[in-house]
């Protein structure tokens, strides 16, 4: 081998090295597509320590959230993106032992955890269902109630998403949707940043996915409260 074939060879070689380690470093670096925070929780007590405290406002109305969403005895509640089960226990208790509640989450330890939540509050009425970023992965026309309390603005395919609870519920079913009011200058910068749509472009999306908007309720200053029903396609 001469040497000019020598040194083309060593160069296309380093070339594509550094084409490789610049694709590596694009890569996402969490399924969702976001780096991780270096202060982001990672075990379930701190789960709990930053959803369920005092100043986050899902968690200081959370009794009038309840209200709101009204569900009756006997119904079958599927709360989308559970968390570490806060509304989920409530609603099972709601609900009483002829409905259910479904809580899912994209995190087993996430469900396991709901598990023994229920186990230990004494609710043999609760169920776990993993989903995917895609899909809820719930049974056709399984629920009577869908809700989503702050975790829309989290799909990221909600065209998708949206299509599956569509199915999972019933006839006449209804999907309950607790989601941070973004108005930029008005609303809270993190909002602004963390959300990537305000209201009306949520409900135009659920509307679309085959829902109708049915009520709304004026009753938080950084989150709204809308109730759709769902409607049979043609």
């Amino acid at each position: 081998m001469n040497f000019k074939l020598l040194l083309r060879t060593t160069l296309n070689l380093l070339l594509c090295f550094a084409a490789a380690t610049l694709a590596f470093s694009q890569q996402p670096a969490t399924a969702k597509g976001q780096p991780p925070k270096q202060n982001a929780p990672s075990t379930i007590e701190q789960l709990t320590a930053r959803y369920e405290k005092a100043g986050r406002e899902a968690y200081d109305r959370r009794q009038d959230i309840f209200k709101a969403a009204a569900v009756k005895p006997g119904a079958v509640v599927a709360d989308i993106g559970a968390g570490t089960g806060l509304f989920t226990m409530m609603f099972a208790e709601a609900v009483g032992p002829k409905g259910k509640v479904i809580a899912v989450e994209i995190e087993k330890r996430l469900t396991e955890h709901i598990t023994r939540r229920a186990k230990e509050a004494g609710l043999a009425n609760v169920e776990t269902a993993l989903c995917t970023e895609r899909s809820v992965e719930l049974a056709a026309g399984c629920a009577d109630v869908v809700f989503l309390c702050d975790v829309y603005h989290h799909f990221n395919h909600a065209k998708d998403s949206m299509a599956s609870i569509h199915r999972a519920l019933r006839r006449g079913g209804e999907l309950v949707l607790v989601e941070f009011k973004r108005i930029p200058g008005k609303t809270k910068e993190w909002i602004v940043k963390h959300v990537r749509a305000g209201q009306e472009v949520f409900t135009a999306e659920i509307e679309a996915a085959g829902f109708k908007k049915v009520e709304e309720k004026d009753f938080m200053d950084e989150n709204y409260f809308v109730r759709f029903r769902k409607v049979e396609r043609k």
